[in-house]
């Protein structure tokens, strides 16, 4: 553990949370430009979530605030300080990197809030800054020991191979991964993702997540992939490149299976899976785990689609629960079209609310793992709570930073 924070600091830290409520966006905005500046830096990050909707600035705006208005009770904080562990871990963030961010946040406060990041405030960020990074190079420690030292593990990038490609709808394809060097693969936990590195001339280096959407096993991953598109534009470079170059054959680069939103598998308790879109691929890899190996487990796989063309896994799905009472389909389409029809292809015409959900899985005893995209979380994560759902029974992931979904300083970061 690093060292505990001196009483002084704690009081300047507490007193910063105005100037960072007013200004936080507007320092982390600067601090990622004095890190960008340097390329090998800038290549660490995932920079599709520094583009027109900025929402990796708006993400570590709040975990500041979020650290500096607990900066004397960190304990509501270590649910951020995990997920932001595990998604260093997968981008191969190592201990040598933190200074680099130290120098632009501390650069950036300076900048922003001019004469008034005394000497005394800089000090004392310096110190806060550095507790904090210590915290998360140890738990990154912890992880990469972890992963290296399993069967089939690794750390850093290893190369994989497409080994098949499967259309699942109009917009979505899964691909087979195995290892280019015929060893296993670690086991992943339910839920988890990879790490992907992308290289593509004129594009420089990409990194992106994508979750893993089959079940455990020594042998091969399996990503779904959602062919990303704005106004018909393609939208996603590495998700486009993939649907249009990725076939079988094809090198990829891979970190070991990371996150933290993962099923318990020692709890035989009821379980909800609910995802919208492409959010059903960890829910998949979740589904199919239970399936193998605790059939017994009361099960519900709620999915919400736009329609039948864009529906992923729907064959798939149905197979899994095929014959089995304990597992139950309800599948929701926002706007089915023509050649959708109800009961056949589809339970629901519209969304997933909270009040369905609890009216028909067993709220008062059921873990709820939800996936899918912003407003679709929001509504039913409050929704649920607002029903008296305990926070620890409702798990979610979302693809992208975590911002402004919840309020309560556990979810900030």
């Amino acid at each position: 553990m690093p060292t505990p924070l001196t009483p002084a600091t704690i009081a300047l830290i507490k007193a910063t949370v105005p100037a960072l409520d007013a200004h936080g966006l507007a320092i982390t905005r600067r601090m990622y430009e004095r890190l960008f500046e340097n390329p090998d830096i800038r290549d660490l990050f995932n920079q599709s979530h520094h583009g027109e909707t900025g929402s990796q600035p708006k993400a570590l705006a709040q975990a500041v605030l979020a650290y500096a208005r607990n900066i004397d009770n960190l304990g509501v904080l270590g649910g951020a300080v995990e997920r932001i562990a595990q998604k260093h871990v997968a981008l191969n963030i190592l201990p040598e990197h933190y200074p680099f961010v130290a120098d632009a946040l501390l650069g950036a406060i300076g900048d922003v809030l001019g004469e008034a990041a005394t000497p005394e405030i800089a000090a004392a960020w310096g110190e806060a800054y550095w507790f904090l990074a210590e915290l998360l190079i140890g738990r990154e420690a912890a992880i990469y020991r972890a992963q290296a030292s399993r069967p089939g593990g690794w750390n850093g990038w290893r190369d994989v191979v497409v080994e098949s490609v499967t259309p699942e709808s109009e917009t979505i394809r899964s691909f087979v991964l195995v290892p280019a060097d015929g060893g296993p693969v670690l086991r992943h936990e339910p839920g988890q993702y990879l790490g992907f590195l992308v290289t593509r001339p004129g594009q420089g280096v990409l990194k992106r997540n994508y979750s893993i959407s089959c079940a455990p096993n020594d042998r091969a991953y399996r990503i779904t992939v959602k062919r990303e598109e704005r106004a018909g534009e393609p939208a996603g470079l590495v998700s486009t490149w993939l649907h249009d170059h990725a076939g079988p054959g094809t090198l990829l680069k891979v970190s070991a299976p990371a996150g933290e939103f993962v099923l318990d598998r020692a709890d035989e308790t009821p379980v909800v899976l609910v995802s919208g879109g492409v959010g059903l691929t960890p829910l998949v890899s979740m589904l199919e785990t239970i399936t193998a190996t605790t059939p017994a487990r009361p099960t519900w796989f709620v999915h919400g689609a736009l329609n039948g063309r864009v529906h992923a896994m729907r064959d798939h799905t149905r197979s899994l629960a095929a014959g089995r009472d304990t597992i139950r389909l309800k599948t929701f389409y926002a706007e089915p079209e023509a050649q959708d029809r109800l009961g056949d292809h589809y339970d629901a015409q519209g969304l997933i609310t909270a009040d369905w959900l609890v009216a028909h899985t067993p709220h008062a005893a059921a873990t709820y793992y939800l996936c899918g995209p912003k407003p679709f979380l929001a509504s039913l994560v409050h929704g649920l709570q607002r029903h008296g759902v305990p926070d620890d029974r409702v798990r979610f992931e979302f693809f992208g930073p975590a911002d402004d979904l919840l309020d309560a300083p556990r979810q900030a970061a």
